[in-house]
């Protein structure tokens, strides 16, 4: 019998187990006669036997086989007819039913198939199905390839089931990651257009297509067009090489490598292992030509021997294969530790401990003895009770995941498997199928189904078993698995569809400011072009000549003039865009810095607002202890090792072996340690001991232990870090969080070991937005072996000091240290106690149960009990302050950018408390600076209010969380941002990523201002992308937001260089650069004008061919670039005085100004050079050229050497160069020039006679403008 491959289709078939013959039926067939449909509630129910021709398949495999069609009839599966789930289904698998749900799955097997639901259209379901079980069919691994042509194509709109494991019917995005802005057939054309949308791009082209027409050409149709063409090139060769490094670097994450389970077919194992009773029963099944109910046809004992085959077969064999994250697909079960980037949008299915407790051994054991007793082969009741031993492995379903790249939160997120798919054997997840919502944006919110499908016991009405999945349940995509336990998860969304790409804005080409201001100059150049040709047409009275009509002479006379425009412009400003990116990549100040987008480098030099993330960014993400107040006095810093020797004191025993008991808040202890105390130590020491102990009890941390090198190191999980910095602190001191599980804590002393107190967790009341709080009810262990009831219940309560003043007894430090520790920038949390009878204990616990049921109001309820009983008259113990360090010089940095005049904005997704934090902390806000919060604002007329307190105080920090900013930018967005941005700082968090990058986008659209965005998260791509200027940090926490920002950096204080030593030079020496090109252009304009005008208006060219080109080329071309080089003060000045910084933004080195003084300059030296060469010649003729074009080019080196004001050896070689090479080259351009006058000492005084009256005049205006009114770094240079 030929072995039937493994599946590459989900498990749903609902036809029963049964064996075949492959001698039973000649006709070779398979062949589906009638098909009776019967009440899929009733517990008697069978599936329809299916007639079969030879080569027989096994059937019962159809159970794996078959593709999910979501579309009939599976979706209903597992549902009730009414489409709704049942809420009383989940509660059958909440926390007290673990043990009941551990077991059932493994009683489930002997009646799987009696207990199934019809689909609602049988025939087609198994027409779907049944093929699959040919010779053909595939494997797990190749599904995707053979199915593909088959699928349906996805409907992003529409909601979607994943069948878990398994290929999916419809065809879903890839799981890509792309950062790149072209594709190869996008390239070309929009390049092309960004390039011809700049005006003296479209002005060249034109000018080089004229040159076909032979009435319009002048010299050689190369001089134009060779230039256009070489521009293109760079152009288009640099945005090329950008993005093939950002595919490249896209390409790296695409190739991660994933652990994925590939579900097989296990009948391959089981028709060996089978009897050849069964198969000769088997073949007289076969014999009937209809589908009758099986209890017509079976004995008992037939029907017994199958129920117990069943029991012992599993759904599927798991194996482990390796993916690339790019090859990953919807319904693929990944295999997750810790420290993985979750590549994709998952549900989480399993959590599995990497250490078992031994309390679940009897669990695994009596399991297996129960399946032993259904299955006749002992080996697979041990296979089975091993594999129940290794799927509980000891997690109750908890895992913890990092979102900061997803939100910028940084506190930990507590994940949950369900338990309908926790307590499942591994091999039997194929059963489960998952009802997902259409593909959001909304990171905080999911809604869906968990289905088990091919189950045996089903509910009282017949309903399958199914779950709820909320947001609790999933890992969105770049995300971070922070937990040690092995986490099993399949992906529901994948590539664009996931939040993370759905919460980001698509790349966008960006273009410089100073671009946009050389397109405008260029316009004017032009019209000054047209100006100067339609006037020498009108002095000759347009008249018209043989073979020159007047307008064919304006249009000769364009392209004469086109030098006005000089296209070699875009050439040196991209090669000095290239020189500028080189500086800021090699620079040692600045290591790992990379240069991303090569385009807008001179942007750096503009910016005036500044959006800033806050975690990884501005912070390092690690909470440190920093201090604490315990009412009479202060601890910090080296004051620290007082509390570690009263810690010492109040939990010291002397005797460990004669008394074996445990510490408990009311235990005291005569010792000797203490002989000798004043009564205030003593009290003091009391004091100190029992704030300790109620921080190291009072959180959610989990110790976890791990193996590196050989050594075990102990570390904490948590979904706050300040908990673990507070866990931590408590280590340091004295008292060791040793173990930790749902219902007991055991703290030990780090430097023995031994244990110090033990708890039984009977409530915790776990931190909110809303509360602010966090809670937790513990009965004390005072020896090893108590009995139930004894031992001292205490509730311990931390919180923010906003909420707990007015839960703690009266007492009158507490504002006035809390507000000390705020100034700091610490992040303050008050800690008190208060001890219950066992009395009020349970009715407390009475209490809070009945509230715990109400349907309407329920969490109001259970608040209310809280208060009630718990939160009254608190003792109050103390006072912690936190410290969110801060990256490596934020505070110096964020100063010298406010006195550069930058404005800065800080945008988190995190909470309000801590954003405050942070701002105070980094000097963001200003010592006694008001701040003015504005917090879950939800009606419009308190929205007009702030406003209105916002204009009046235009010198304060705005603090606004999300929903606040939310309602601002939808009703009132232009009012917002007018009052917005004329503020110092604004702090905004709880930002969505999407938000975030609205901020950005609204502040260019209003402001017209250059806007910095830095981040280092996932959720900071939008924002940067949005930015005119996008910088990314490089960091642990990921590389996403610096692979699609325009600059990367590794530290935050590395931007002050960035932006104003890099970014000042760039923008300056672009200036320089740019008006000196106009200038060169613009000054053979004006001799050619000249000429034209001495040869009665006629359109002749001065200087044709080789002159024309080799003057914008070798023999101006590299002095001018040298500029590039220059710099008017040197970095520690410009470190010193950031005002210098300030004056870029308003534009000065570049304006109207500027050029027109430049315009100036060039139509007095051309007018100069070209009038007194042709006086002191001739009119036309070789010896005026020549002295003409030597003169024009000894100007532009000495120009250039005027304008330089920091000499760099480059500058020297270059000017020296390239006059030796024009005197190399002269005797070559004897078609240009009489060379017998260039030997003569005539052309030598006439060149210098000119030159002097060109330049010394030009110059001594430079230094009287200088000393009348001297540029800013002249003054701080004369300091």
């Amino acid at each position: 019998m030929p072995s039937p491959s493994p599946h590459s289709k989900p498990p749903d078939s609902r036809v029963h187990d049964y064996d075949s013959d492959p001698d039973s039926d000649p006709d070779g067939g398979l062949e589906l006669v009638e098909l009776e449909r019967e009440d899929p509630f009733s517990r008697d129910h069978d599936t329809a036997a299916v007639e079969q021709r030879p080569p027989q398949k096994k059937v019962w495999g159809v159970r794996m086989g078959g593709r999910r069609n979501t579309r009939h009839g599976y979706g209903e599966l597992g549902r009730r007819q009414g489409g709704g789930h049942n809420d009383d289904t989940y509660g059958r698998y909440s926390e007290g039913s673990a043990r009941e749900d551990d077991d059932a799955p493994l009683l489930d097997g002997p009646r799987r198939s009696h207990e199934q639901q019809q689909p609602k259209d049988a025939a087609s379901w198994l027409r779907q199905r049944l093929p699959s079980f040919g010779p053909g069919a595939t494997t797990t691994s190749d599904s995707h390839n053979v199915d593909e042509n088959e699928q349906d194509e996805d409907d992003p709109s529409s909601s979607r089931q994943v069948a878990v494991g398994f290929a999916q019917s419809i065809r879903y995005p890839p799981n890509i990651i792309s950062n790149a802005k072209y594709t190869a057939w996008s390239f070309l054309p929009v390049t092309l257009y960004n390039e011809f949308s700049f005006f003296f791009n479209m002005y060249f082209l034109l000018v080089a297509l004229s040159q076909a027409i032979p009435a319009l050409r002048i010299g050689y149709l190369t001089t134009y067009v060779a230039p256009l063409a070489f521009v293109l090139m760079i152009t288009l060769g640099k945005e090329a090489y950008d993005d093939i490094e950002r595919r490249r670097r896209d390409n790296e994450a695409n190739a991660e490598e994933y652990t994925v389970l590939q579900f097989e077919d296990p009948s391959r194992s089981y028709a060996t292992g089978r009897s050849s009773k069964k198969l000769k029963s088997a073949r007289g099944r076969k014999a009937s030509k209809r589908l009758v109910s099986e209890r017509d046809r079976l004995s008992d004992i037939q029907e017994e021997e199958e129920q117990t085959e069943a029991a012992g077969r599993p759904s599927s064999f798991v194996s482990e294969i390796s993916k690339k994250s790019r090859d990953l697909r919807v319904g693929d079960v990944l295999k997750l530790t810790k420290g993985q980037r979750v590549p994709a949008d998952v549900i989480i299915l399993k959590c599995l401990s990497l250490d078992a407790p031994a309390h679940q051994d009897s669990d695994a054991e009596a399991a297996a003895n129960l399946l032993g007793d259904l299955v006749d082969d002992e080996s697979d009741a041990q296979n089975a009770a091993t594999g129940a031993e290794a799927d509980q492995g000891g997690s109750g379903g908890e895992t913890f995941i990092r979102t900061d790249q997803l939100d910028g939160e940084t506190d930990w997120k507590l994940r949950l498997a369900s338990p309908l798919s926790q307590n499942l054997p591994t091999e039997e997840l194929v059963r489960l199928q998952i009802t997902a919502g259409k593909p959001d944006r909304r990171v905080n919110d999911f809604v869906g189904s968990l289905e088990m499908t091919g189950l045996g016991h089903s509910d009282a009405d017949g309903e399958a078993k199914a779950a709820p999945l909320s947001i609790d349940n999933t890992a969105w995509a770049n995300t971070v698995i922070a937990s040690h336990a092995i986490t099993l998860a399949v992906i529901v969304y994948t590539g664009p569809q996931t939040r993370s790409a759905l919460s980001t804005s698509p790349s966008r080409s960006k273009t410089g400011l100073l671009e946009y201001e050389i397109n405008s100059l260029t316009k004017i150049l032009c019209f000054l072009t047209l100006a100067i040709s339609i006037i020498l047409v009108a002095l000759e009275g347009f008249k018209s000549t043989q073979g020159n009509i007047w307008y064919v002479k304006i249009m000769r006379f364009l392209v004469l003039f086109s030098t006005i425009v000089p296209i070699s412009l875009r050439v040196n400003l991209d090669l000095g865009k290239s020189v500028y990116s080189w500086f800021i990549q090699r620079d040692p100040g600045m290591p790992g810095a990379v240069v991303r987008t090569s385009t807008i480098p001179e942007d750096l030099g503009r910016i005036e607002y500044l959006l800033s993330d806050k975690t990884g960014t501005l912070t390092q993400n690690e909470m440190e202890m920093k201090k604490i107040h315990v009412g009479t006095v202060s601890y910090a810093n080296d004051a620290m090792d007082e509390v570690t020797a009263y810690v010492k004191q109040g939990f010291h025993i002397t005797d460990p072996s004669s008394n074996p008991a445990f510490v408990t808040p009311s235990s005291t202890f005569a010792t000797s340690t203490n002989v000798g105390a004043t009564r205030t130590r003593r009290e003091i020491g009391t004091r100190v001991r029992d704030v300790v102990l109620a921080l190291a009890l009072c959180h959610n941390v989990t110790p976890t232990n791990e193996e590196e090198n050989g050594q075990t190191i102990r570390s904490y999980q948590a979904s706050s870090p300040d908990e673990i910095a507070i866990v931590r602190w408590t280590e340091s001191v004295g008292l060791r969080l040793a173990q930790r599980d749902r219902k007991t804590m055991t703290l030990e002393s780090p430097e023995t070991g031994r244990v110090l107190v033990k708890v039984r967790i009977t409530d915790i009341f776990p931190f909110t937005s809303e509360g602010k709080r966090m809670g937790i009810i513990v009965q004390f262990f005072d020896k090893l072996h108590p009995s139930s009831g004894e031992g001292e219940i205490w509730f311990y309560q931390k919180g923010a000091d906003t909420v707990m003043s007015s839960i703690v007894a009266a007492n009158d430090w507490l504002d006035e240290e809390t507000a000390n520790m705020a100034r700091e920038g610490l992040r303050t949390l008050v800690v008190g106690r208060k001890r219950l009878s066992s009395k009020e204990y349970h009715e407390f616990s009475t209490k809070y149960r009945e509230a715990s049921l109400v349907m309407s109001g329920r969490e109001a309820a259970m608040q209310a009990i809280v208060s009630q009983y718990l939160e009254r008259d608190l003792e109050l113990l103390g006072v912690t302050g936190v410290e969110d360090k801060l990256q490596r010089d934020v505070k110096p940095s964020l100063e010298l950018l406010r006195n550069a005049g930058i404005k800065i904005w800080m945008l988190t997704g995190d909470k309000v408390e801590t954003a405050r934090c942070v701002a105070v902390s980094s000097k963001l806000v200003a010592r006694g600076q008001y701040i003015h919060t504005i917090a879950k604002l939800r009606r419009k007329d308190a929205a007009q209010e702030n406003l209105d307190i916002l204009r009046s105080k235009t010198d304060s920090c705005l603090l606004i969380d999300g929903e606040s900013l939310s309602l601002f930018l939808t009703h009132f967005r232009k009012e917002f941002i007018s009052a917005a941005v004329l503020l110092p700082t604004v702090v905004a968090c709880r930002c969505s990523p999407t938000q975030k990058a609205e901020v950005a986008t609204l502040i260019k659209e209003y402001t017209k201002k250059r806007v910095c965005c830095i981040g280092d998260g996932g959720n900071d791509v939008s924002m940067i992308q949005a930015a005119d200027v996008g910088v990314g940090i490089v960091g642990k926490e990921g590389r996403q937001a610096s692979l699609a920002a325009d600059f990367s950096i590794e530290q935050f204080h590395h931007l002050t260089k960035l932006l104003v030593w890099h970014g000042r030079n760039s923008y300056k020496r672009s200036a320089k650069l740019a008006q000196f090109v106009i200038h060169r252009g613009l000054i053979i304009a004006v001799c050619q004008t000249m000429y034209s005008i001495a040869l009665d208006f006629q359109p002749e060219g001065l200087y044709k061919d080789w002159l024309l080109v080799g003057y914008a080329t070798v023999y101006t071309a590299m002095p001018v670039l040298s500029l590039v080089l220059d710099k008017d003060v040197d970095e520690d000045l410009a470190n010193l005085y950031p005002e210098l910084y300030k004056e870029l933004t308003e534009g000065r080195s570049l304006s109207y100004k500027t050029f027109f003084i430049w315009v100036f300059v060039s139509i007095y030296q051309g007018c100069l050079i070209q009038g007194l060469s042709q006086v002191l010649t001739e009119v036309d003729g070789k010896r005026m050229v020549a002295v003409s074009y030597t003169v024009l080019v000894l100007n532009e080196l000495l120009m250039v050497a005027i304008e330089i004001t920091t000499w760099h050896w480059v500058m020297v070689v270059s000017i020296v160069g390239t006059f030796l090479m024009y005197v190399g080259s002269i005797p070559f351009l004897g078609g240009y020039f009489d060379l017998k006058f260039l030997m003569s000492l005539g052309f030598l005084w006439r060149v210098a006679a000119i030159g002097a009256f060109s330049l010394i005049p030009t110059y001594a205006a430079k230094v009287i403008g200088r000393t009348m009114k001297p540029p800013s770094y002249r003054k701080v240079q004369g300091i």
